[in-house]
């Protein structure tokens, strides 16, 4: 795991707290505030499925008697979206009914607390919710993260990739897409063995990192092939950044093969204001420059500009 992922657990939890009474708000705020969490708070059920999209916290805190849309309506929908279905939920109420509370488990609930709150034991109910929620997130990191290198993987790569194009489009800001294939790598396993062939595997995982912004993907995506999400990246800027990366690959001195060098060949597409080709579309575009580049010789970028009509994502509903 790169520091990058492993600050995602460092950081101070986020909760959400849903709920329509100012009371209840400053009350929690001013009793929880000795907690390592940190408060983000909503007043109605729509205000807090907005936010829960947002900001991902580890936990939900959400209350039942709300007005418009009330808690089982928000728990309903925050359980059918892909996005916050695993983020664990306290429910709040008021009603310390068994058919509330069977109502709630059931659309996925972790825990249910009946006001007035017993602070001590909403306490101990939030830290056990928020370790359980920090396990989850890191086998559900761990399942996406390739165990030679600690890059992301494919199954991560597919997921990222729908949800930064899609924003691409959204907000109409550049992005670039790199493809990259270690040139000749099977010569190296046969010459060198395999622990050399992984030893320039796990190597080029630290070159990139040591490249990379925080905000970049880097996954292995196959092999010896990588791949890279740049968002808000220019063609031109992703090309000087894999330029960089070509150069300080070829610079290595392998202790394994001190006399043999690795190169890489690069298959660069990008966009400055919004995605101009459909996803799939668009990783083919890159596999294709990734392979004129191994045509032309190796050791090479090919890079390109994505042309033709502005991509734009169906309606919602």
């Amino acid at each position: 795991m790169t520091s990058t992922q492993q600050s995602q657990f460092d950081q101070t939890p986020v909760v959400l707290l849903v709920d329509d009474s100012e009371f209840v708000h400053r009350l929690l705020n001013a009793r929880l505030k000795t907690e390592s969490i940190s408060i983000v708070s909503a007043v109605n059920g729509e205000e807090g499925l907005k936010l829960a999209k947002e900001q991902l916290p580890a936990l939900i805190l959400l209350d039942l008697e709300m007005p418009v849309m009330d808690g089982f309506e928000t728990l309903r929908q925050l359980m059918e979206d892909p996005a916050t279905r695993n983020i664990p939920v306290i429910v709040l109420s008021g009603q310390d009914t068994t058919q509330d509370k069977v109502t709630a488990f059931d659309l996925g609930a972790s825990d249910f607390v009946s006001k007035p709150f017993e602070l001590t034991e909403l306490r101990a109910r939030l830290r056990s919710a928020l370790r359980i929620s920090t396990l989850l997130r890191m086998l559900e990191q761990r399942a996406q993260i390739d165990g030679l290198t600690g890059l992301y993987n494919r199954s991560h790569f597919d997921m990222r990739w729908k949800e930064v194009y899609e924003s691409s489009i959204r907000h109409g800001k550049s992005l670039s897409l790199v493809m990259i294939d270690i040139d000749n790598f099977k010569s190296v396993n046969d010459t060198f063995g395999h622990p050399a062939g992984d030893a320039v595997i796990s190597g080029m995982s630290n070159l990139l990192h040591t490249h990379l912004r925080a905000s970049d993907i880097a996954c292995r995506y196959g092999g010896e092939e990588f791949a890279l999400i740049l968002p808000d990246t220019t063609p031109e800027d992703a090309k000087g950044l894999c330029e960089r990366i070509r150069i300080a690959c070829e610079e290595i001195c392998w202790p394994r093969h001190p006399e043999r060098k690795i190169t890489i060949s690069m298959g660069i597409s990008g966009c400055v204001e919004g995605p101009t080709l459909q996803s799939m579309e668009w990783i083919e575009h890159v596999d294709a420059n990734l392979y004129q580049a191994k045509e032309r010789g190796r050791n090479r970028i090919v890079c390109d500009q994505t042309k033709g009509q502005l991509v734009k994502l169906p309606k919602a509903g």
